[in-house]
């Protein structure tokens, strides 16, 4: 079996976030025969516009559709902004979703999430799932990792101390992995 390539999305663009923390300690993580490679640009994705999604899109997006294209999956780590994802996940999802090789239908991708309070990103993840299930992913159902009091968890150099939170990331990235290959989940 190849490696499978994974590319994951913080939701967050904030320079010390947990969920980006998350999807580090994931890659740590991760099982054999995966690679995690951490996307850092979705700041740069212009606001979504049809006017500029014909056929040559700005170069950000294009970059950005074809690092979704050449992924196996999708790890996905949310915060939760005013009940709901942040705007620049949502417009990274708009300009994947409008891609006229329907990126995202089809593509395995697992979700997690992280924030301080006493709810995790339950909120947010729900609305992502919702949104994913609208263009066609296949979405990891089992387990729901939903981060709560996340500053708890992390250390102040932003590494996971929780194993409780460790075995849940170990378990969805081998759910994710046996959506891509389902003969996988027999191992």
């Amino acid at each position: 079996m190849n490696e499978l390539n994974i590319l994951a999305l913080s939701g967050s663009l904030r320079a010390d976030s947990h969920n980006t923390a998350l999807l580090h300690a994931a890659r740590t993580l991760n099982p054999a025969g995966t690679a995690i490679d951490i996307d850092h640009d979705l700041g740069r994705l212009p606001l979504y516009n049809q006017d500029l999604d014909d056929g040559t899109p700005p170069a950000p997006v294009a970059e950005f559709r074809a690092r979704i294209a050449m992924a196996d999956a999708l790890l996905i780590a949310t915060p939760e902004h005013n009940a709901s994802v942040p705007a620049a996940l949502k417009n990274a999802i708009d300009w994947a979703s409008t891609a006229p090789e329907g990126l995202l239908r089809g593509k395995p991708v697992a979700i997690a999430g992280a924030s301080p309070g006493p709810f995790g990103s339950v909120r947010a993840q729900l609305a992502l799932r919702q949104i994913l299930a609208a263009v066609g992913a296949e979405v990891v159902v089992k387990p729901e990792v939903t981060v709560f009091r996340c500053d708890t968890r992390f250390t102040g150099e932003r590494e996971l101390n929780d194993p409780y939170t460790a075995d849940l990331l170990r378990e969805l990235l081998h759910a994710l992995s046996c959506k891509i290959h389902p003969y996988t989940a027999a191992q």
